[in-house]
């Protein structure tokens, strides 16, 4: 059966959220993320998506079966945390769409769904007259000892998508790591292309 991709916005967000808080703990419990989540965590960090008329999240599914998504909201529905990078340079928030996680289990890359969860966020983007799409990535050390020998980072694919990273533009988050006892702050580096 093919992949169904399937854009949902307002009310219809609630109806995937379980399923997309299970899919970021799978997803993200890989390198470089390392996050050991958890249902409480993911429901109080996704109530932005609920509270913002404007979230969207593209959803792959097998099936019934969610298998990847990705998300967005306008910037100032999101954390502030992610925001702060922007406002220090004085880019108004209200110009730039944030493309929060895109998380597909490995079974299903490679096939162009990455390329879909971008191509209908940017769109979404472009129809709030949104003029930047940004995201973020966590920046880890490349001695990490939890780093697979056979890591690719995206940049390539970000690059190819028109995205570049912005210097100097860090965003602080915390979560805890798989095998730590309590949550660290990361530093996450952020991308913007024009929209």
């Amino acid at each position: 059966m093919p992949i169904e991709i399937k854009t949902l916005t307002g009310v219809a967000v609630d109806s995937v959220l379980d399923d997309l808080a299970r899919l970021r703990i799978e997803v993200f419990r890989a390198w470089p993320y390392l996050y050991d989540g958890d249902l409480a965590y993911e429901k109080r960090y996704m109530a932005s998506y609920a509270d913002s008329a404007d979230a969207i999240l593209v959803g792959a599914f097998d099936g019934a079966r969610l298998v990847g998504a990705a998300t967005g909201t306008p910037m100032e529905d999101h954390a502030d945390q992610f925001a702060e990078p922007f406002a220090a340079r004085g880019l108004t928030l209200t110009d730039i769409f944030y493309c929060a996680e895109s998380v597909l289990l490995p079974g299903w890359r490679g096939q162009g769904i990455g390329h879909a969860f971008f191509d209908a966020r940017e769109a979404h983007a472009r129809a709030l007259g949104r003029r930047y799409s940004v995201f973020c990535g966590v920046v880890r050390p490349g001695d990490h000892p939890m780093r697979p020998a056979d890591y690719r980072p995206l940049d390539g694919f970000w690059h190819k998508r028109g995205y570049a990273p912005i210097q100097g533009a860090i965003a602080r988050f915390s979560w805890k790591d798989v095998g730590d006892a309590a949550e660290t702050e990361k530093p996450l580096q952020m991308w913007m292309r024009d929209l």
